[in-house]
């Protein structure tokens, strides 16, 4: 890192202050985890609700101000924002379990809900209560992978969730009709995932897998900033282009300091019985060496195989239909790994006594 060009940086921070603001963005710590890698520039910038509606300006405004810095590529600003900090539930709210997992790609098609369900209940194995939120407004898939399509009920308070194969389920796709277009606009998405998180009757959950929407858009970064996550997880295929997106996801996570659990490649190889040959259709082994090269955990390869997808088209996964069959197996041992990982992070992060 330039420190001559990262000091600049902070300098040229600290001479802007926006409108109706007595301190400028750096001091009043409205810049968080500013990065100066590879001659790109990246931060997320905080801003206050009653700045939404500048927020495109702003971003250009700081961008054009930071471009002068010797030797800049790009500058990538994440703009966010929280409610009042006045409101002191609002992180209680908003951690239904003790522990919050995001399952995530970069991009769809990638196996990430049939990921998700399998990791849901493998976890359910070690006896631990379990759910599974399914976050993806636009293309909801819990339906479908749990075989349920009525609307849920209502204690007169909350929404009480679906139970299948022993976890507490909930998904937008149980609210609408499956033939449904949902066309929504951001605003209305990220409010419709937060009364997801908020107001289901999640009852004494220790783990909540949420099924993230593909890509990194604002769904994913409010989720990823307005729920206590202990971790995510990312889904790739062998594939370079599902590579590049599952890096940017990964990279958004870190961004916003969520501790990455591992990577798993899905669709890794088809293992023929007939001939008892492996074919690497989307190639093989890339998901691993670009969780070396990034310093994360593989944490395993999953094949393309029929019974994984008819279980999933039955509504019945392969977790819970065929307990004993190798890929089960292998979610399995995914999950003691999410465990272990999650134990050490526990350890190895200072207790706050309030």
């Amino acid at each position: 890192m330039n420190n001559k060009n990262l000091d600049e940086i902070i300098k040229i921070l600290k001479s802007i202050t926006l409108q109706n603001q007595s301190h400028n963005i750096y001091e009043s710590k409205m810049v968080n985890g500013l990065k100066y890698e590879n001659n790109i520039i990246s931060f997320t910038l905080e801003l206050l609700p009653e700045q939404l509606k500048q927020s495109h300006s702003i971003k250009k405004f700081i961008q054009e101000k930071l471009n002068v810095v010797n030797n800049i590529k790009q500058v990538e600003i994440i703009l966010t924002s929280h409610k009042s900090k006045k409101n002191p539930t609002i992180n209680e709210t908003l951690k239904p379990a003790k522990h919050i997992i995001a399952v995530a790609s970069g991009k769809g098609g990638v196996g990430k809900s049939t990921t998700a369900i399998n990791l849901a209940l493998s976890l359910s194995k070690w006896n631990y209560n379990v759910g599974i939120l399914d976050a993806d407004i636009y293309g909801p898939s819990l339906p479908k992978l749990t075989g349920i399509n009525n609307k849920p009920q209502s204690n007169g308070k909350k929404i009480i969730p679906h139970v299948a194969f022993g976890l507490q389920v909930m998904s937008i796709g149980y609210l609408v009709p499956e033939d449904a277009a949902t066309i929504w606009r951001g605003p209305m998405v990220m409010s419709a995932i937060e009364q997801l998180l908020k107001d289901v009757n999640w009852s004494n959950l220790d783990f909540l897998v949420i099924d993230m929407p593909p890509g990194t858009g604002d769904a994913q970064l409010t989720l990823s900033q307005r729920v206590q996550l202990s971790g995510a997880i990312i889904v790739s295929t062998p594939q370079d282009l599902s590579l590049i997106d599952a890096r940017k996801g990964l990279n958004m996570f870190k961004k916003v300091n969520v501790p990455i659990l591992g990577i798993i490649e899905n669709m890794s190889y088809f293992e023929c019985y007939n001939c008892n040959t492996r074919h690497e259709i989307f190639g093989n082994g890339g998901a691993k060496a670009e969780a070396d090269k990034l310093g994360v955990t593989f944490l395993d390869a999953i094949p393309l195989d029929i019974s994984l997808r008819s279980t999933s088209d039955e509504g019945n996964p392969i977790v819970h239909k065929e307990p004993n069959s190798d890929i089960a197996k292998k979610y399995l041992e995914i999950g003691s790994k999410i465990l272990k990982k999650i134990e050490n992070d526990k350890k190895q992060t200072p207790q706050i006594i309030q």
